[in-house]
């Protein structure tokens, strides 16, 4: 059991101090954001929208993060990421704690897409952040280490998240939200000011390549797209299915959500070592991974017993841990050939795309085609996602032998 400890330890050594700060900065703002998993519930419920108009919210949720994304690429390679990093987490608490104060369809809509908006300018900044705070040999060691962040604050949020609503209410969820995210921004202003930060590895290109030219990522973006559809209905239409189906409590939702932010916690940095030091390509365990989110979804057809919630969420989590690190390490690979944060805006746009037509679509087709026809249908895109990851690592692995 020492020796297992140990272990787990060593997979953290050499990482910077600041990318240390940074994965603590993640945990404070993640921990915070227990309204996104209960969003769906929160309008259906507490305001009484109907499940189209919920759809609908989703949809301006994902269009909010489309141009959150494209904004925070263009001012990180103007302005840098550091006052990207600093202005959007500041101005999402304020936001955040703003939002529970609208209550219209039309009012939710707006609001929702500005909260995104400033929100994910934070992402393509973050991004590359890590890749200036980190060495190159410890990249994808860094990203996994930001994710298990991200993950320990989701395992937490939407545990505590439903305590808070049984006790105080919705309400509440979007107090903590914004509170956070301004203890967030005050820790990054004391901790990661450029004159205390050391750089680690900067890139520069005098001729750099448009994200936009480069056919190859501009097919991996596709893949990462329809991943995304597939990953996001454990924000949105499964919480649903949940409790309408399985008249599961927002406790017992919260839980069976934090335990895939626990999983991660534990599991994902050792078995990312490991599998760096496999003879697999990033696209290749990208196309495992996507699999095995797939088929996560698949198996609640199969059975109407409970637990069968739990294995799905368990498939799902090591799909998530699988694809998400070799598909961030991927993304900032090549985005060392061009403007990075073009690149990195690319890549976080592609998941905002997802939020566009994800949630809705899932709400709309469990609407009017039922669950197990919903289910079938996100199976059939992660398929599809999977044989363009196959198709997309078998081409760079022919070019790689071309140029040898």
């Amino acid at each position: 059991m020492k020796t297992l400890f140990n272990n787990y330890l060593n997979t953290f050594k050499g990482l910077s101090k600041e990318i240390w700060w940074l994965a603590l900065i993640t945990l404070i703002n993640r921990a915070g954001t227990m309204v996104i998993p209960f969003l769906s519930l929160y309008l259906k419920e507490d305001l009484s929208f109907t499940v189209s108009d919920v759809g609908w919210v989703m949809s301006a949720f994902g269009l909010g993060s489309v141009a959150g994304s494209w904004l925070g690429g263009k001012l990180t390679d103007t302005i840098g990421y550091y006052k990207v990093m600093v202005r959007s987490l500041l101005s999402t608490g304020i936001l955040f704690i703003a939002l529970q104060f609208l209550h219209t369809f039309a009012s939710i809509c707006v609001g929702i897409f500005f909260v995104m908006l400033v929100a994910d300018a934070f992402r393509p900044a973050i991004f590359v952040a890590l890749n200036a705070y980190s060495k190159p040999e410890n990249k994808i060691r860094s990203l996994t280490l930001i994710r298990l962040a991200i993950n320990l604050g989701f395992s937490a949020g939407p545990a505590i998240g439903g305590i808070i609503i049984t006790s105080l209410g919705y309400s509440g969820l979007f107090w903590v939200d914004g509170i956070t995210c301004i203890i967030a921004t005050l820790v990054l202003i004391q901790v990661l000011h450029p004159k205390k930060a050391k750089v680690l590895d900067e890139i520069k290109n005098d001729s750099p390549i448009s994200a936009y030219k480069d056919k190859a990522f501009l097919t991996f973006l596709l893949a990462m797209t329809l991943f995304g559809i597939v990953f996001l209905q454990y924000f949105s239409t499964i919480t649903i299915y949940y409790k309408d189906v399985h008249i599961l409590t927002e406790t017992q939702i919260g839980l069976i959500l934090g335990l895939n932010g626990f999983l991660i916690f534990i599991f994902e940095m050792p078995l990312i070592k490991w599998l760096e030091n496999t003879k697999y390509t990033k696209l290749g365990l990208m196309f495992f991974g996507a699999i095995l989110t797939g088929l996560s979804l698949f198996i609640l057809n199969l059975t109407s017993w409970s637990g069968v919630l739990v294995i799905g969420m368990l498939m799902m989590t090591f799909g998530e841990m699988i694809a998400f690190p070799f598909s961030n390490a991927f993304a900032v690979e090549r985005a060392q050939k061009g403007n990075q944060g073009e690149y990195m805006a690319l890549y976080s746009i592609s998941f905002s795309i997802a939020h566009i037509f994800g949630h809705n679509a899932g709400l709309q087709m469990t609407a009017k085609l039922g669950y197990d026809n919903t289910w079938y249908i996100i199976t059939a895109i992660a398929a599809i996602c999977a044989l363009i990851l196959f198709g997309l690592n078998k081409k760079l692995k022919t070019q790689k032998k071309l140029k040898l």
